[in-house]
């Protein structure tokens, strides 16, 4: 695991968890963190609504000593909103501060924030020159390989964002036009990465160790960002530090461990949310961690109708004696999700 610096911050490997709408809380992060992420983020925060003192946004920076070292992901247009943003945050000392410019759904873009932003290059530049100004710890930010296929401008924003002294470039390999499908760009990777003194995090389609090995081969990238492939699987980081060691992949985790990371994230959630909003946070989770089940579609619905802890542990405990399907396989894949920012 070769190791990674964004300016002062120095992490012990080059994996990181990327930043997720609605998933990357802090339970999610801390069982991650068991099975070797070395960093992660919070979930996208909106600078507008930390300046208004959100009771939702507020929640989403719940912080627990055992989740460091720790990014915080902000979403905006407004200078002055976030500088102000990062005033709020100073006391809670995260280690990294991001721009989101990749985000690609309609009603962040619609309002000319996340991937609107590669649309706009200079504009970009100017908010990140002002977050620069105003933080003392490390800026990145995180980009797409442009707005469509006529606009693919990842390495000019890349290089106004240096400019303007970001110390790290978190890239997509997809235009905001492809969302989630078609193929990522590793060339467009790769050109940012030629470009750049700071390092460059690639992203996209990272759901095995042989995928993390491509995107490092294929365009030299400092580092990985996996999303959408830790969905229901921490194991993958395990999986991801053996192909970076040249080991054996780990065995497929069986049944029992899988519901005992279940239980431990359903905890957690019922801890930080209280049981209602817990249980209905977990729902979605249960469905990941679940691919690959063999027979498992009634213990889901069963498990979506859960209204409390008890009801969804006994569910959960059916399935340590039950048995995956062979012949299918619990990775997920790039059509699994279409909306995650």
């Amino acid at each position: 695991m070769r190791p990674l610096s964004i300016g002062t911050l120095h992490l012990p490997g080059c994996v990181v968890l990327a930043p997720l709408a609605g998933i990357s809380d802090m339970p999610y992060r801390l069982v991650h963190r068991q099975h070797g992420c070395c960093f992660a983020f919070t979930e996208m925060i909106s600078a507008r609504s930390l300046v208004n003192d959100s009771r939702r946004t507020l929640r989403m920076l719940a912080l627990h000593p055992q989740d460091r070292p720790l990014g915080v992901q902000l979403v905006g247009s407004d200078a002055q909103v976030l500088v102000r943003a990062i005033e709020l945050l100073a006391p809670l000392h995260f280690d990294l501060i991001d721009l989101n410019a990749a985000c690609p759904a309609r009603k962040v873009v619609g309002v000319g924030q996340g991937a609107a932003l590669m649309r706009e290059p200079a504009r970009l530049e100017a908010l990140l020159r002002a977050m620069v100004a105003a933080a003392d710890v490390p800026i990145s930010v995180k980009i797409r390989a442009g707005w469509d296929a006529s606009m693919q401008n990842a390495r000019e924003a890349a290089l106004r964002a240096q400019d303007a002294g970001v110390q790290g470039v978190f890239i997509h390999g997809r235009t905001r036009a492809q969302g989630y499908g078609g193929r990522v760009s590793y060339e467009v990777i790769a050109s940012v990465k030629q470009a750049l003194a700071v390092p460059v995090i690639g992203s996209g389609d990272v759901f095995s160790g042989p995928r993390a090995l491509e995107m490092l081969g294929r365009t030299g990238c400092d580092g990985i960002a996996v999303a959408r492939g830790a969905l229901g699987n921490p194991w993958l980081f395990d999986e991801i530090r053996c192909a970076l060691e040249g080991k054996q992949p780990p065995q497929r985790p069986a049944p029992a461990a899988i519901c005992a990371c279940m239980l431990e994230h359903l905890d957690m959630c019922c801890d930080l949310y209280g049981e209602e909003l817990g249980i209905k946070r977990f729902r979605k989770f249960f469905g990941w961690y679940t691919r690959g089940f063999y027979r498992i579609r009634p213990l889901r619905s069963a498990a979506f109708r859960c209204r409390n802890r008890v009801e969804l542990a006994a569910i959960i405990g059916q399935l340590q004696t039950g048995r995956i399907d062979p012949g299918c396989s619990a990775r997920l894949s790039a059509d699994d999700f279409t909306e995650f920012a």
